[in-house]
Order: C-alpha cells, then sequence, then structure tokens
C-alpha cells in the first residue's frame, strides 16, 4: 500500500470505531473529473463591438494537484456556454457565471465545481466564459453583459433542445460574476442590438443566487479591483451609481438568494448587506444567508467541513418553496 492509501486509511479510523463507514469520514478524489464536451458559442458571427481587440486567450492552470483543476480564461475573444447535462433532469437551467475580479473569469472554482454540485440533482447546467471589459470591446463595461444576456436568451430559446422550460432558468453569480449576475437580474435593456431569432425571447433570468457579489462600485465597500477593471482607475460619480447594484431599480426583479461570509476581507459583507435593503425595498423575493466565517471565493470545494458547505441545499430548499427544483 502506498504513503497515500495509509494517510486515507488513518484518517478514516475514527469513523470505523464509530461504526460510521469509511466513506462519509474521508472522501478521496485522486483524479480531477473530466470535463464536459458540450459547448454552445453565444456569437455565430464573432462577439459585437470587437474591432478594436488584439488580445489573444489564455487558459491557465495553477493546479499542482491531480485531484482538481483551477484554471483561469482570460482574454476571451469567442464567449461560449459550456453545457453540464444532468442524469436525470428536473426541467430547470442554470446559466453560471463565475468571478475573478473582471480580470479573468475562473471556470472550475465556481464554474464547473458548482455546476456538478447542481447537475447531480437535476439541473442543467451552463457554464458561461464571458468577455472582460478591458480588453478593448466597443461596449467597454457592458461586454460582459451583453455575453450573458445573449447567454440567457439562447437557453430560453433552444429550451427543448436543453430539455428545460423556458420559464425555469436561473443565473448564478460569484464575486465580480455575481455583480454580472445581478446586472443580468436588474437591468430590463438590452445591452446589444439582436443578431438573429433568438434575441426576441426575454433576457430576464427567472431565480437569480448571487454568492459573495460584488455589488458596490462605490466606498468604502467597493472591491477595487473589480472596479478598475469593469470602469477603469477613475470613474465618474455617473459610472460608479450606474454600476452599483444597490442604486439600481430592482422592480419586477427574479427572487434573488444571497450567501456570504461575514469574515469576507476582499468583498466586504456590506456588498450583500446594501444590496438586500435595495431588494428588500423594491419588494422582489429574497432570502439572505451570511455565515460567521468562509473568507471569500470558497465556491464548495474550499468550504467542506464548516457550516457554510451547506449552501446548496439552502439554496434548493429556497427555490423549492418557489416551485423551482435546482
Amino acid at each position: 500500500m502506498n504513503r497515500r492509501g495509509l494517510l486515507i486509511m488513518g484518517a478514516a479510523a475514527p469513523a470505523l470505531a464509530a461504526g460510521l463507514p469509511a466513506a462519509s469520514a474521508v472522501r478521496v478524489q485522486t483524479v480531477a473529473p473530466p470535463d464536459p464536451t458540450e459547448m454552445v458559442r453565444l456569437w455565430p458571427n464573432g462577439a459585437p463591438g470587437g474591432e478594436g481587440v488584439t488580445v489573444v486567450p489564455i487558459v491557465p492552470e495553477r493546479s499542482t494537484d491531480p485531484a482538481y483543476r483551477d484554471r483561469y480564461a482570460q482574454y476571451t475573444t469567442d464567449p461560449i456556454m459550456t453545457v453540464m447535462r444532468p442524469e436525470r433532469p428536473n426541467g430547470s437551467a442554470m446559466l453560471l457565471i463565475p468571478g475573478g475580479g473582471y480580470r479573468w473569469s475562473v471556470l472550475d472554482k465556481e464554474g464547473f465545481d458548482v455546476a456538478r454540485v447542481f447537475a447531480a440533482s437535476g439541473t442543467t447546467c451552463f457554464v458561461l466564459r464571458y468577455r472582460l471589459p478591458a480588453d478593448g470591446w466597443a461596449a467597454g463595461p457592458d461586454a460582459p453583459l451583453q455575453d450573458a444576456q445573449r447567454a440567457i436568451r439562447l437557453i430560453r430559446s433552444r429550451a427543448a433542445e436543453f430539455g428545460v422550460r423556458p420559464d425555469r432558468i436561473a443565473v448564478l453569480g460569484a464575486s465580480a460574476g455575481g455583480h454580472l449576475a445581478g446586472l443580468a437580474s436588474a437591468r430590463t435593456d438590452g445591452a446589444y442590438a439582436p443578431v438573429d431569432a433568438a434575441d426576441e425571447v426575454s433576457l430576464r433570468p427567472d431565480l437569480t443566487v448571487l454568492m459573495y457579489p460584488v455589488a458596490t462600485m462605490a466606498d468604502p465597500h467597493a472591491h477595487a479591483g473589480s472596479r478598475d477593471h469593469l470602469l477603469g482607475a477613475s470613474p465618474s460619480v455617473e459610472q460608479v451609481a450606474a454600476y452599483s447594484l444597490e442604486r439600481m431599480n430592482w422592480t419586477g426583479a427574479a427572487p434573488v438568494f444571497l450567501l456570504h461570509a461575514m469574515d469576507d476581507a476582499s468583498v466586504p459583507v456590506e456588498n450583500s448587506l446594501q444590496l438586500l435593503t435595495t431588494l428588500k425595498a423594491a419588494s422582489v423575493k429574497v432570502e439572505a444567508h451570511l455565515f460567521q466565517e468562509g473568507g471569500h471565493g470558497f465556491g464548495v470545494r474550499l468550504i467542506q467541513g464548516r457550516p457554510a458547505q451547506v449552501w446548496p441545499e439552502l439554496a434548493r430548499a429556497w427555490a423549492a418553496r418557489l416551485d423551482f427544483p435546482l
């Protein structure tokens, strides 16, 4: 038996002594699961406003452990959705928008890893690889929003093909991806000119989950990195107001589920608290969960063994009360 096997047996011993199965004490994965292979291009004739774009896409790997992957997509020029189909579909869809400070988009921690959790309970998941606002796109800070709106419309217009209901499309965003998901939920205007029949359907999600979201662009609670990459180093007062989620009109928006850790040192919990106040004032159905500890960017893997690991079950229970299986 190799050293890894001995370590596993040692860790499992307390559970075995207590009469519990070893699997309940230790869940060891030695090789990262394969990526889903089904992909959908958002823009068949190229993303809009790319005449001045010269960046070259990269997808670096940061993990040195074969048990998991930790990649990020930077300088994306051809936005895509990666589709993760469940074995037993429940009719719901979820567009996952990972974070990355609008500097890049993490693919695994807040994308594929979270998608696997919800696909396991029947939700058809779509992980969005979106364009970034500082890469020279004509739409500037609205370039990521164009991709999010187009993704929602593609899922809804092709609902039968994906085996989902057109009125059961959720969006889940984490960190800066939470800001983007919030924009997609609050803004009623289309951020791009229609390109085909898919753009005739609604761009609004039916349910919104925001994980430790970047919400405000205003000091003292703004995440400076996200703001700089979205709006530049010296945004105007008008820009700050226009892109702060807590200052938007959320009247008529889909129900929102908020989760945040109180000890988040990157995106202060006030981002969620201020947004919660706005949502309540707008009579949006909202549920919020604040955890004493968890830090930032925990996804599902980095929170194991801590109280916040239950957040997917909390989100499912909340959505079920709204007749929305997740």
